[in-house]
């Protein structure tokens, strides 16, 4: 736990130095490992003994397993080169500390005191020291650590002794939490006062304006040029047409409609084929359908149409697509880095190319969010084990490929040069936000999810880029592989360890210093420094001819490089230039994707610089005396197909939860119908809590039981409340089709549950009123309660109060008339579309009706035709 192997690019309280972020400090018995060694540490510090021989203490006679008096031997050697050092009597298996003197007194720490203080720090029991040296020995407390461990553990970080914060906004915690607790950073929710800020949403500009020079974001000013799907493909067609259709065919044919409805037809005409469906501005696979024809896509909003690659890449006959995290840290100059390790998803319904089978998203589209509610979809069990199940690793993809007697190398090449391309697409207008917004060259980085799918001749397509890539850890290999790719991110990027003094000094700087344009201007005050100290100090080869705002930018990008772990830079590269120089302006190499009218240049008021060919020049000159990065195609490419090396184990908390009673159910069941029926009232959080819980479980039911004939009124009740579901043939093949069915179904509830459950939140009850049931006594309820006792509960309650506060509120001006409640079990669920008022929605939920009709015409004619086939093989 030394202060130092936590901070690099610089000396403790410099301000070069950033923070050292690590995946084995996730693992719990790496932490406990350090808490034992840091108190033999402190003993052997704080001891001091009378006599003149040195003290050996035997590592052996410690109460521990075998694995862990290893971890210890290891943790006590690199402590040897401060003031210990490691000897051995002979005997290869036994080692001791020696407490060299400084002078002449020595310190001593018996071995009794040793096993006590062990025992204290690490819960450690004597009957320990004769169990097995296997992972079964792991205490409960290693394998669901708390989060006051993970505060335990931070507090002897650097990050906790300077008081540096994090901020959340809209954005998965489970895994960034943790790392941030461990790795000793604060949580808060101030405005402005943060270290590190990190939202899965787009950044307002007044947070922009007024960041510090220490402060980091995670996005950068107007980044949905790449994100939106309508954005980044006109960013790209625009491209195509300025630079030629070759250099830029990475993206299939796409058209934005109902804009450009006629181009589609003449395309569709041209070539006959299915078209992909997407929403402008969704993820997740939300609202994503395949039609054969244009005609069956909806002109109620705007969508984007691409043309379906209908020979996509197949392992063991699934269709897949490719995840990979592309790392921005600057866009003028440009710096790109790839991450070594990807995700592949695997869809989990074999590939068919038959037309009846468009409809089915778990066979064409390859999303975790929709293939996860498939009750044949696979989940990996093993970290270790990267190409089991419905999701890969990048690497596990790779090295199968290879064997198949694929080019990888070519592959990667190319995945490489369809990244580069989406970015030169569209960093004009982000160049040109970061200069009005950001005042800081260093104040934004940004992780972007790149979805990629290989066809069968091995040619990569994008077909998006996320802007907040999904940090769930639903499974080991998820954890291990985002694990990694937070931890080598945070150190890459760089959070300066800036003490609560420094910080306040370059508040205050930066609240001087801005101005109303923002742009990034050198500091005159450390310029007129640095031109005094160039009188006296000879400055290094390559940086004579450099401004200091052009020293900054070169030290910036070798530090990262330095610091980039499993990342791999892509972007400035060897051939950089010979390959991308042609798509960068000559005067101030900014990539252009705007024809430039006579006489007009980009950013024509700004001082006209060329950071990228000045970067490229430096980092990869051919002098003898140059300082080279080995970044060469050959060493990149070994680094993809390498397994990603990391033996920790990462748990989180789970939840404790209560078994349920069934019996207990049904009791509180029956007390809870009788207070409503004298008078008592469910409030709408209850209310909307039972109503959660309820499609919770009808949410089971439809991934555990496919055989269930539920949904068509879901459907129908998620259309009408005003859902995502779109119109194209749902249901038209009918045979086998139960599965996938009730897989796009859970689906779609999963997604309405979501924001359900965020809206519940802001309905709170602080207090028991008068007339309410008692808040204790339906939390028990809740606890206990089956999908049978919810749905008594919820038709009782509306049968005799008339009214439905799980879905509306009292003052509601179109809350429609309480529909009667069928008696009997799903009674509820079937009358639950009547609930909702169909006026004031867009969708007609009529057009829905006929697709059922004829999915239930088409079910009649199937059987007539295999009653017909038998009949006849009887008569033969």
């Amino acid at each position: 736990m030394n202060q130092d192997d936590w901070v690099t690019s610089g000396k403790m309280g410099s301000r070069d130095a950033v923070l050292v972020f690590r995946t084995n400090i996730l693992n719990p018995k790496t932490r406990k490992t350090l808490r034992e060694a840091k108190s033999i540490r402190i003993d052997l510090q704080n001891r001091e003994v009378t006599s003149s021989s040195s003290t050996y203490v035997s590592v052996e006679k410690l109460p521990i397993c075998s694995d862990r008096r290893n971890q210890l031997k290891a943790t006590l050697n690199s402590y040897s080169s401060c003031d210990t050092s490691v000897s051995s009597d002979g005997d290869e298996t036994t080692k001791y500390i020696e407490k060299k003197p400084r002078t002449k007194q020595k310190q001593h720490i018996s071995v009794v005191e040793i096993e006590s203080n062990l025992n204290k720090e690490s819960g450690y029991d004597s009957t320990m020291a004769s169990q097995s040296n296997t992972d079964s020995t792991t205490s409960e407390e290693d394998q669901d650590p708390s989060s006051e461990e993970d505060n335990d553990c931070g507090v002897n970080m650097p990050a906790h002794q300077f008081q540096i914060t994090y901020k959340f906004i809209q954005t998965e915690t489970k895994l960034l939490r943790k790392i941030f607790n461990v790795h000793g950073l604060t949580e808060v929710q101030s405005e402005s006062d943060f270290n590190l800020l990190w939202t899965g949403v787009h950044m307002k500009l007044d947070t922009l304006r007024n960041l510090a020079l220490y402060q980091r974001v995670n996005h950068f000013p107007r980044s949905y040029e790449l994100t939106r799907k309508d954005r980044l493909y006109k960013n790209i067609e625009r491209m195509q047409h300025l630079r030629g259709m070759k250099h830029f065919d990475i993206v299939p044919q796409s058209f934005i409609l109902p804009l450009e409805s006629r181009d589609l037809l003449f395309a569709h005409n041209k070539q006959r084929g299915p078209w992909i469906v997407k929403p402008a501005a969704s993820s997740r696979g939300r609202g994503i359908f395949i039609v054969n024809s244009p005609d069956q896509i909806p002109q109620d909003e705007q969508v984007l149409v691409s043309k379906y690659i209908v020979d996509p890449l197949c392992i063991d006959g699934h269709k897949c697509d490719l995840r990979v995290y592309v790392l921005v840290t600057s866009f003028d100059p440009l710096i790109i880095y790839l991450y070594e390790e990807g995700i592949v998803r695997l869809a989990t319904v074999r590939y068919d190319r038959n037309t009846d089978n468009l409809w089915n998203p778990c066979m064409h589209l390859c999303n975790y969010s929709i293939n996860k509610y498939h009750s044949d979809y696979i989940r990996s069990s093993d970290a270790q084990e990267e190409d089991v199940g419905h999701k890969w690793t990048l690497s596990a993809l790779l090295r199968h490929l290879k064997l198949q007697g694929c080019d990888t190398h070519l592959l990667m090449l190319n995945i490489e040069d369809l990244i580069i391309k989406a970015v030169l697409a569209c960093a004009q207008t982000i160049i040109s936000a970061c200069r009005m917004f950001v005042p800081n060259a260093n104040n934004c980085f940004e992780l972007y999810g790149f979805d990629i799918l290989i066809d069968n001749t091995l040619k990569p397509w994008l077909l998006e880029v996320n802007l907040s890539p999904s940090m769930g850890v639903d499974s080991p290999l998820d954890t291990k592989v985002k694990a990694c790719l937070v931890t080598d991110l945070l150190t890459c990027v760089g959070i300066p360890a800036f003490s609560p003094e420094m910080r306040s000094f370059y508040t205050n700087k930066s609240a001087r210093q801005r101005s109303s344009s923002c742009q990034r201007q050198v500091d005159t005050t450390d310029s007129s420094a640095t031109l005094r100290s160039t009188k006296t100090k000879k400055k290094p080869f390559g940086l004579i001819n450099l401004t200091q705002e052009e020293q900054r930018i070169l030290r910036s990008a070798r530090l990262q490089y330095m610091r980039r772990g499993g990342f791999v830079r892509i972007f400035p590269t060897e051939d950089t230039m010979q390959r991308y120089g042609q798509f960068l302006d000559s005067a101030n190499g900014i990539p252009l994707s705007t024809p430039n009218v006579q006489g007009q240049t980009f950013q024509a008021l700004v001082t006209q610089h060329n950071y990228n060919q000045m970067l490229y020049s430096n980092l990869f000159c051919h002098g003898s005396r140059c300082i080279k990065d080995d970044n060469s195609q050959e060493s990149r490419i070994e680094q993809y197909e390498r397994a990603l090396e990391t033996d920790s184990e990462i748990s989180f908390l789970k939840k404790q939860t209560v078994e349920k009673c069934e019996e207990e159910g049904r009791r509180l069941r029956k007390q809870l119908l009788k207070k409503i029926g004298s008078g008592s009232t469910l409030t709408h959080f209850q209310a909307r809590q039972t109503f959660s819980l309820y499609l919770e479980s009808v949410l089971r039911r439809l991934t555990q039981d496919p055989k269930d004939s539920h949904e068509k009124i879901i459907l129908k009740f998620l259309n009408k409340y005003g859902g995502g579901v779109k119109p194209p043939v749902l249901f038209r093949n009918t045979q086998n089709i139960s599965k996938a069915r009730s897989a796009m179904v859970a689906k779609l509830l999963g997604d309405f549950l979501e924001n359900y459950k965020r809206d519940t939140e802001a309905y709170v009850d602080s207090f028991d009123h008068f007339g309410m049931i008692p808040t204790s006594v339906y939390s028990l309820f809740l606890m206990h309660a089956q999908e049978s006792d919810l749905e008594a509960v919820l038709t009782h309650h509306t049968n005799i109060t008339g009214i439905m506060p799980f879905l509306y509120n009292r003052c509601g001006l179109s809350v429609p008339s309480t529909p009667p409640i069928p008696s009997g079990l799903y009674g509820f669920l079937r009358a639950l579309p009547a609930m909702v008022s169909s006026s004031g929605f867009s969708r007609d939920v009529s057009k829905y009706d006929g697709y059922f009709k004829n999915y239930d015409k088409n079910c009649e004619n199937i059987r007539d035709i295999s009653l017909r086939s038998k009949s006849t093989k009887d008569i033969k």
